[in-house]
């Protein structure tokens, strides 16, 4: 995954179709997520009970999202990796999002709580 838009396309099961990957580790994936959240939908059955399968992943990833962020940039084990550029930018330059994983302020000063992306061009709000 380039980006977590990425990560989150394929716990959706919406990055499959556009990704080349090869089709072995593509049906290896998509069966690993197919069992992951079939045990979901076990565990869960007053809410999740009927809803297909897609249904079920685009839930999980809505309610899920900002844990998996944290988990990813947050983390003390992921410390100081470089995985992700800088997404911040202040007066002195670009800096990481260190702020509860979230740059500090929007342009309009008020709090930020929305997951940066590295697609500057496109509104995070499509």
């Amino acid at each position: 995954a380039r980006s977590f838009a990425d990560i989150g396309d394929i716990v959706r099961g919406k990055i499959f179709s556009s990704v080349m990957i090869k089709r072995k580790k593509r049906d290896e994936l998509e069966s690993k997520l197919k069992e992951i959240f079939g045990k979901i939908m076990g565990n869960n059955n007053s809410t999740l009970t009927g809803l297909p399968l897609d249904k079920v992943r685009e839930y999980w990833w809505a309610l899920n999202r900002n844990d998996v962020w944290k988990a990813l940039t947050c983390s003390g084990q992921l410390k100081g990796n470089k995985y992700f550029r800088a997404t911040c930018s202040d007066r002195q330059g670009e800096a990481q999002a260190n702020d509860k994983c979230r740059c500090p302020k929007t342009s309009d000063d008020k709090p930020n709580d929305q997951v940066p992306t590295y697609l500057d061009y496109v509104p995070q709000y499509l």
